[in-house]
């Protein structure tokens, strides 16, 4: 579950509706155009949190805190058994398996040399291993194919976290500004592109169990919020790689909803992505 602050309450992102947004953005994505496996790329980026539904359906609370517990901060058993799951259910696609077990080992590359996390990265090894294998495909084009999967999860998770914090990731670099998440060099030809998330948002408060949790996410889930969408236009910076110019794209936030009886209700957090050169 995605967690992101907002007035005095929380909204809630599932990481399922998280990679479909991932995949509705890179969709539109120029340079993934030409990729002749784009399709299979397509299918790893949207599926690439399918593993995740199950913890979602059922959200936790830290009992110390009375915090809900989001994708960083659940416990490593959960987080281990995530991947697993995925790719089992991609194990018909089996070079978008191959991306999955990639996109793990990506991820939760940092605990490379925790002795609790070992096990894990030996099984997605031999998981990316053996799906490339069945695939037929080189596992020596696994890197390329996979750069557009971590993009397209770095420019949805900024849209759905709301965090700050610039990411790079092979020659790309994204990072929010404001209600703006700005993605360089330019991978959708200047292109404006709608994208929408839903989000449970309830109140603030210290939970004191997973059951009063859920209960407040229930209410959530049976709300039909009027949503209105503004779609700001953006205004993308670019520059040449000779000199002249940067290459960027810019995805901007924003939801406006009615108020609902309790302290519930579901929302669509809208933006989009769009392209301009500035000399």
């Amino acid at each position: 579950m995605i967690v992101r602050s907002v007035h005095d309450g929380i909204q809630l992102i599932t990481q399922p509706d998280h990679a479909h947004l991932a995949r509705v953005i890179m969709e539109r994505c120029t340079t993934l155009a030409a990729r002749p496996r784009r399709e299979t790329i397509l299918h790893a980026i949207g599926e690439h949190d399918a593993g995740w539904a199950q913890e979602d359906a059922a959200p936790t609370v830290n009992p110390q805190t009375g915090a809900v517990v989001d994708f960083v901060s659940v416990p490593i058993r959960v987080r281990q058994a995530v991947w697993p799951r995925t790719i089992a259910r991609l194990a018909d696609d089996p070079w978008a398996a191959a991306l999955v077990a990639q996109h793990a080992l990506t991820a939760y590359d940092r605990f490379r040399s925790d002795a609790e996390w070992t096990t894990f990265f030996g099984e997605m090894e031999s998981a990316r291993v053996a799906m490339a294998r069945a695939s037929g495909t080189p596992l020596e084009e696994l890197a390329g194919d996979y750069a557009f999967v971590r993009l397209g999860d770095l420019i949805s998770l900024a849209f759905c976290t709301g965090s700050t914090d610039e990411q790079r990731f092979s020659g790309w670099t994204i990072q929010l500004s404001g209600s703006r998440v700005v993605v360089t060099p330019d991978a959708f030809d200047g292109e404006e592109i709608p994208i929408e998330v839903r989000a449970r948002e309830i109140r603030h408060q210290r939970f004191r169990s997973d059951a009063e949790l859920r209960d407040a996410l229930s209410q959530a889930s049976a709300t039909t919020a009027s949503v209105e969408s503004r779609f700001d236009r953006i205004a993308m910076t670019s520059t040449a790689i000779a000199s002249t110019a940067i290459a960027s794209t810019a995805i901007t936030s924003t939801a406006i909803t009615s108020v609902v009886s309790g302290f519930s209700r579901t929302v669509m957090l809208h933006g989009d992505v769009a392209g301009r050169v500035r000399s």
